[in-house]
């Protein structure tokens, strides 16, 4: 699960959601109380008013609105981001999916960075895997959410490549595929990532290992504010790198 709410273990299935009226009832329902509805626009097509919460009415009305309309469905920027935010935060991918739908065009082909990060959720989802590339590598995404969009842009990869295959990867599988599919930019910072520590970070364990091969505690958590990494990443990286000191002959990745 990522910080986004979203769960991205889970391989991918296929699938256009359902209309259902009860899922209708149980998304106003949701909406009505939902905390990251609070504060917000009115969700009501009909409304232009701001609220310092979203009705039951209003919530309601909107997701009546899915199945009652043939025509794609007319908010607001400001209302499609909210729902599509909410809606991420609450791992609801079936009822994304069906909003953007609903929107026509698959929420509109573009919108802000809540509506592009809910289209490449539900791409990913529905296995539509060129899309999801599309929106990652043609759209710049804020610092925030790229650790949850480099985990969609990785899985997908995973996936195709198992897949292509017909069996699970390896870590040296999945290895060769990210060297072959290197993240894009637009959701990457542009530092190098080495066995899954960055290459500051990596610099830095080295260097202290160069000075103490055994740390204190204190330098450990000096260390892990240093790199951004957690005691025991900071406490097993010293461990194997004793560990690949004692055997030489092997690779010393780091």
């Amino acid at each position: 699960m990522s910080s986004f709410g979203w769960n991205v273990n889970q391989t991918p299935e296929v699938r256009e959601p359902p209309w259902d009226a009860k899922e209708d009832d149980e998304d106003a329902e949701y909406f009505a109380r939902t905390p990251a509805a609070a504060g917000t626009t009115d969700f009501s097509p009909s409304s232009s008013s701001t609220t310092s919460s979203v009705s039951s009415s209003s919530s309601s009305s909107l997701f009546s609105s899915f199945s009652s309309s043939s025509s794609p469905l007319c908010f607001s920027a400001e209302q499609v981001e909210c729902v599509c935010e909410a809606l991420q935060q609450a791992g609801r991918v079936d009822r994304l999916a069906r909003f953007l739908c609903a929107l026509g065009g698959g929420g509109g082909g573009g919108g802000g960075e809540s509506v592009l990060r809910a289209r490449a959720l539900v791409a990913f989802h529905q296995a539509r895997y060129s899309e999801l590339y599309g929106i990652l590598q043609g759209h710049s995404f804020s610092p925030a959410c790229h650790a949850a969009l480099q985990e969609l842009w990785y899985k997908a990869h995973y996936t195709e490549a198992e897949k292509a295959r017909g069996r699970p990867l390896g870590a040296v599988d999945k290895y060769r595929v990210r060297r072959k599919f290197p993240l894009p930019r637009t959701i990457w910072d542009g530092e190098e990532t080495v066995y899954c520590f960055k290459a500051r970070s990596r610099n830095a364990l080295r260097d202290a290992y160069a000075r103490n091969r055994y740390p204190s505690p204190a330098d450990k958590k000096n260390l892990s504010k240093i790199t951004g990494l957690s005691l025991t990443q900071v406490s097993n990286w010293f461990k194997n790198r004793r560990q690949r000191d004692r055997n030489p002959s092997k690779s010393d990745p780091g």
